[in-house]
């Protein structure tokens, strides 16, 4: 008896809460560019020849890493970029044979993504993460106070904290190269390439390369362009000639994270009265569910 009792309190108190929300609460409106700059890697043109990491670490003035870029061996280790790696190529083996029965692989170049609607920025509480009209989610470090939020927000796993410099730590990522692309000028990786993996431009121009390629040669790559609609879109856009999920890449869904989280927090939040009324009822049900247990042990 007091079991169904307290369920009855708590569903009332549940439906109490969701009274607070306002009509229209899921009016969300993106925010992003409507022509932003962006890349399109080509994944079946990739050599990984690891020029791109290099280039990156030179535009960036980042640490010599711990292997050197001339070793292919680190391709196989399926890393993530870190503090002091923007980016990098991982190697696979997803595909057909060649003509002497060995598994032919494929490089797949790995970085920020730089979300049409980004959710490390929805995530952070300063606004030290932005997406800006050239396509880059740009960091303030002026504005970050290290709480790591846009960390677990991101759902392709890029941001990382600097833990090595307890001063100043920093949350770092690909830049998009954001200076160069101010002055026009490319990405270092987009610039380096040598095979032309790499393409920069317009994102509309590339979703219209990236589609033109595939119809012209279907035999050689999966009609689909990863970016396209992932996460809401990004501006780091992919073609490939193996399923995506053989490549390492993330099944994200195509509405913009954001738009779930701002919509509740807008509906929590738009009115003064709103929290108070919230964790008024909430407090209410607490003392219910005390007192009626407080009861059943007497009983």
């Amino acid at each position: 008896m007091s079991m169904n009792r307290r369920q009855f309190i708590v569903g009332a108190g549940l439906a109490a809460t969701g009274a607070l929300v306002p009509a229209g609460a899921d009016a969300w409106e993106s925010k992003a560019p409507p022509d932003p700059y962006g890349c399109l890697t080509d994944v079946t043109r990739c050599i990984g020849c690891r020029k791109c990491e290099l280039a990156c670490n030179e535009v960036n003035q980042l640490p010599e890493p711990e292997t050197p870029f001339e070793d292919m061996r680190v391709l196989d280790a399926k890393r993530r970029p870190t503090a002091g790696s923007y980016t990098v190529v991982n190697r696979y083996y997803p595909g057909p044979l060649d003509d002497r029965g060995n598994l032919v692989p494929s490089f797949v170049k790995v970085q920020c993504m730089h979300c049409q609607d980004p959710a490390c920025a929805s995530a952070c509480v300063t606004g030290a993460l932005s997406k800006k009209e050239n396509g880059a989610v740009h960091y303030d470090v002026s504005r970050c106070i290290g709480c790591r939020y846009c960390m677990v927000a991101c759902p392709f796993e890029i941001p990382a904290y600097d833990y090595h410099d307890p001063i100043t730590p920093e949350v770092r990522k690909c830049t998009l190269c954001f200076d160069r692309i101010q002055e026009g000028k490319a990405p270092g990786c987009a610039s380096v390439c040598p095979t032309e993996a790499i393409t920069f431009g317009k994102r509309s121009t590339l979703l219209d390369l990236a589609h033109q390629r595939i119809a012209n040669d279907p035999a050689r790559y999966v009609d689909h362009v990863y970016g396209e609609h992932e996460a809401g879109g990004t501006s780091w856009l992919y073609l490939a000639g193996q399923p995506f999920e053989r490549l390492g890449f993330w099944e994200v869904p195509d509405a913009p994270m954001p738009k779930r989280t701002e919509s509740i927090q807008h509906a929590l939040f738009s009115y003064l009265w709103s929290p108070a009324l919230l964790f008024g009822t909430l407090a209410v049900t607490m003392k219910l569910l005390h007192r009626n247990h407080d009861d059943a042990d007497a009983e």
